[in-house]
């Protein structure tokens, strides 16, 4: 059973706006109780540390952030699918993708995480084990958050959005949308000079992300208005033959 355009339209959006709402109320929540992402320039202990002091909701935060990160993956693959050529088809693959490394890289925080912090902050622990915990984790930042979760994460998003605006720019009907989706893409892509500390990198990344989720949002209400409007048409197409012969009377 196949699904009408206009089902992938309502489809589409529906994905694109919950991955927004759950992606910004978990970095909201996180910002509130974990300090989340000024903490990650502090000590790896002290961030343990804290991480242990609001276990439960941090946990609980981050599994919503990987939430709406995956949510990209489905939604990727039915905004691809209201494109046609290439472009259509290597934004469905940078989609899914993007989604998958980003879960890879968030899930450390539910998965490794707790263990490390456990590890690090437990009294009766000796100092060496203590230290391991610490140097564990600082690798599993290192590798699943800064390479995996951000660089390529950063790179794919970008990638994405930019292949989204070629692959259906066409069919959206919107001089505005396109410049915005550029403008924002270009933004998360300063994201991977972070680590090399170039001055208002992580800044422009920042925005950035907000401007890409203000982007998803318009980019969603786009879609649910030309579903609206072939439903529309649709309806008018299928009126019966006798209620017009009656109108066209009076």
């Amino acid at each position: 059973m196949t699904s009408t355009p206009t089902t992938h339209r309502v489809t589409t959006a529906a994905l694109l706006l919950g991955g927004v709402v759950a992606a910004n109320a978990a970095f909201i929540g996180l910002g509130a109780t974990f300090d989340y992402p000024d903490i990650l320039q502090q000590p790896a202990a002290h961030i343990l540390e804290r991480f242990e002091q609001t276990r439960s909701s941090t946990m609980a935060w981050f599994g919503l952030l990987a939430a709406g990160a995956a949510l990209f993956g489905p939604a990727a693959v039915l905004t691809a699918r209201l494109g046609t050529g290439r472009a259509a088809r290597w934004s469905a693959r940078a989609g899914v993708a993007a989604a998958a490394v980003q879960v890879i890289g968030l899930s450390r925080w539910f998965l490794l995480v707790p263990g490390y912090a456990e590890h690090a902050t437990d009294p009766a622990a000796s100092p060496v084990d203590r230290a391991r915990a610490v140097a564990d984790f600082e690798t599993a930042h290192r590798l699943l958050g800064t390479v995996v979760g951000e660089t390529l994460g950063y790179t794919l998003t970008a990638l994405w959005t930019v292949l989204v605006l070629y692959a259906i720019g066409p069919t959206l009907s919107s001089r505005w949308l396109g410049p915005w989706g550029g403008l924002s893409a270009a933004l998360i892509l300063t994201g991977i000079l972070v680590p090399l500390d170039l001055p208002g990198a992580d800044l422009a990344n920042f925005v950035g992300y907000l401007l890409w989720s203000l982007w998803l949002v318009a980019l969603s209400i786009k879609l649910l208005r030309q579903q609206a409007r072939a439903a529309d048409a649709l309806t008018d197409h299928r009126e019966p033959a006798p209620r017009r012969v009656l109108d066209m009377a009076h």
